[in-house]
């Protein structure tokens, strides 16, 4: 590919992306092609007539064999990811923070003005920091057993001007009180390892995927830890088919429990209230 026009660029890689299983080879293309030359998405379909050369043409052929053979989500590929209001830097020492978690944030933003709040398993800080960005009166409190993680995360901090604590901690060890405990902790069942995408097993770290047997390992562990708090809420992320044995565990644990669906509508938050 040298001095092609952007269509043919993106209408090759498209090709090869696609033959690769990729969902959305076109739209990825497109974000690898626009990262390449430093533009928005929206400058390839205002000027498709415009060449890619020179260093451009090596950068993109190598991001494009990269998202082909080895399956490199495009996210890691390109350093970002937009959550909410934010983009957010993301590299594989964290998970890619999804949509499926905005539905955690609508929950926090729900809490009473100026309440302490901890994001349990914060990876590149998605949830926290969305949250103090919706609602600066909140106290947020990031943790995550993972120095990596908290590196990426208070770096996103940082850059972001959002005043979020940090501590690396196990869950709630060494956590001061809060009133209220908001998670997406791992929770996809080893049985269920075959079936994702290699983007996922080849290239997330798996501590931040897999929950143990059934899944749901870390969240009887987290919620366990909150029973012993005086925390009045705890919202945690699941999988699909984990809501009800999930809703269970906080019962057991002395909450009332209540399912929030996602836009998708799978029930993907469980709220525990007391």
């Amino acid at each position: 590919m040298r001095g092609v026009p952007v269509r043919d660029a993106v209408d090759s890689a498209t090709v090869a992306i696609g033959a690769a299983g990729s969902a959305t080879p076109r739209l990825d293309a497109e974000v690898l092609l626009a990262y390449v030359l430093g533009v928005d998405r929206v400058e390839l379909y205002l000027r498709p007539e415009r060449v890619v050369q020179g260093p451009a043409v090596r950068a993109f052929q190598d991001l494009v064999r990269r998202r082909s053979l080895a399956r490199e989500p495009v996210a890691y590929l390109v350093g970002r990811r937009g959550f909410r209001r934010l983009e957010l830097t993301v590299d594989p020492r964290v998970l890619i923070p999804r949509p499926e978690t905005e539905t955690l944030v609508e929950v926090g933003l729900e809490l009473a003005a100026g309440a302490r709040v901890v994001d349990v398993g914060t990876g590149s800080g998605a949830l926290a920091l969305a949250l103090k960005d919706e609602r600066p009166d909140l106290q947020v409190l990031a943790t995550d057993v993972s120095a990596d993680a908290l590196a990426v995360a208070r770096a996103n901090a940082a850059r972001l001007g959002l005043d979020v604590a940090f501590l690396q901690a196990d869950l709630l060890e060494g956590v001061p009180p809060v009133d209220a405990v908001l998670s997406n902790p791992p929770y996809v069942a080893e049985a269920d390892r075959r079936t994702l995408e290699r983007e996922i097993t080849d290239h997330e770290p798996h501590v931040a995927v897999f929950g143990g047997e059934d899944g749901l390992r870390v969240v009887r562990r987290l919620v366990a830890q909150a029973a012993a708090t005086r925390a009045r809420l705890v919202a945690v992320e699941v999988g699909a088919g984990q809501a009800a044995a999930a809703a269970r565990a906080l019962e057991e644990g002395g909450f009332a429990a209540e399912l929030r669906p996602d836009l998708a509508g799978t029930e993907r938050v469980i709220i525990g209230r007391r």
